[in-house]
Formats: structure tokens, C-alpha cells, sequence
């Protein structure tokens, strides 16, 4: 069985032609990409990597690793969300990553140890299996290879900020866009990966301000946080 959930792919989807519009619902992730970008970057230069994109959407991240030099490969289960990312990729030129509708699982059968660099951003939480996403994940990293991961934290302090403030109140999400279950503690998917040879080399949070409207990393992983491993 996919490890997908169809009302998932279903939601995203209708959002799909909405993408690279910087002002729809996907403005979020136009304005924490730059953040991600250069801590990924920052941790290991991207210039002639192999990277993998896990979930790439509409491939916001997927284009801008290719634009720093790496050989990018996107993959997601939403047909549509690949097309428009493909149409960008036209736009885009030479930089442009490869894409292709596949899981994660599917992928780590068919070229298993074969990325510098795989990435996995706000998608755990939306599928039914995350172990399984961060079993294939470690599977498709060279040995030595880094991956990085993006999700929220379970607590009550990110019920009230993801869910109650960002999509009901702030409203910078559609409505729905996120479950508090399937929400995951750093112990939790730090655990995953410790199972899996991924060793933690760091933690960051990311927070937002309402007032500037600006996110920024931080030390505080109380809400969203990112987890950079190396495989060992």
C-alpha cells in the first residue's frame, strides 16, 4: 500500500496552481525557504550534490538547492502539484531539477544509497507512516550522506500556534491544513532515526513573528523544528 493519505493529496492539489503564488496559502513556505535553504547550505554545500527532494510539491526547495548547484531530483504522489513543478522547472532553465511521481519507498528499492543529500520538509506530518518515510529516507543517503528533516513538535503550545493561531486566527494556512495526532516530538523522530544509522548532528527551531511577520531560526523547537542527520 502507498504510504499516502488521499484526502492529503486531495487538499494539495486543489492548491496545487497556487504553488508560486507568493501571496496564496503556500506563502508560508516562499517565506521560510530562504531560512531552510541556507541552514541546509550552511551545514553542507550543496554545489555538485546529488539531492533528493521527499514531497517536493510544487518544488519551492527542490529549485532553489538546483539553483546553488546541486543535481536535484523532486518527487511527490500529487500529479498535479509535479506538474506545475515542472512547468516552472521550464521557466527556470538550466537550473532546473528532474521530477518524478514516486514514493519515497518505491524510490529507496529502485536506487537505494545513491543522494549526498536528502531532504524531507513539512511532510512527515501529513502522511499515515512517517517511520516509513524516515526508514526510506536513510535508505536513499549515501553512506556519510546527510538528510534533513522539517515537521512540528506534539505539545499544547503548537496546537494553540500551528493549528489555533496559524490557520484560525492569523489565518496563514487554509483551514485543516494540519492534525494535532499526527504531530511529532523531536524525541520521537530523532528516535526513528537513531534506528536507522541517522546520526542528529543538529536542531533548529523556526519561529514567527505576527507583528513583522517574519519567521527566523531559533533555538525554541517548541513548534516547528528542523533535524540535520548524517548516515553513519
Amino acid at each position: 500500500m502507498t504510504n499516502a493519505d488521499p484526502q492529503e493529496l486531495a487538499k494539495f492539489s486543489e492548491l496545487a496552481h497556487r504553488w508560486w503564488d507568493p501571496e496564496s496559502e503556500f506563502r508560508p513556505l516562499h517565506q521560510i525557504n530562504p531560512l531552510r535553504l541556507e541552514w541546509i547550505n550552511g551545514l553542507v554545500s550543496l554545489r555538485e550534490q546529488r539531492a533528493l527532494d521527499v514531497g517536493c510539491g510544487g518544488g519551492i526547495l527542490s529549485e532553489a538547492m538546483a539553483r546553488r548547484g546541486a543535481h536535484v531530483l523532486g518527487i511527490d504522489l500529487s500529479t498535479k502539484a509535479l506538474k506545475v513543478a515542472q512547468l516552472h522547472a521550464l521557466e527556470a532553465g538550466s537550473v532546473a531539477p528532474e521530477y518524478r511521481e514516486i514514493s519515497a519507498e518505491g524510490l529507496a528499492e529502485e536506487q537505494p544509497g545513491s543522494f549526498d543529500v536528502v531532504t524531507c520538509m513539512e511532510m512527515l506530518e501529513h502522511v499515515p507512516d512517517p517511520v516509513s518515510i524516515v526508514h526510506a529516507c536513510a535508505a536513499l543517503a549515501k553512506p556519510g550522506g546527510w538528510v534533513f528533516f522539517s515537521t512540528l513538535n506534539r505539545n499544547p503550545m503548537s496546537f494553540l500556534f500551528a493549528i489555533v493561531g496559524a490557520e484560525y486566527l492569523l489565518r496563514l494556512l487554509p483551514r485543516g491544513t494540519h492534525e494535532y495526532a499526527r504531530f511529532i516530538r523531536p524525541s520521537e523522530l530523532a528516535r526513528w532515526c537513531r534506528n536507522v544509522r541517522l546520526e542528529i548532528v543538529a536542531t533548529r527551531g523556526m519561529t514567527y513573528n505576527p507583528l513583522t511577520r517574519r519567521y527566523a531560526l531559533s533555538e525554541d523547537t517548541r513548534v516547528n523544528y528542523l533535524l540535520a542527520c548524517r548516515k553513519t
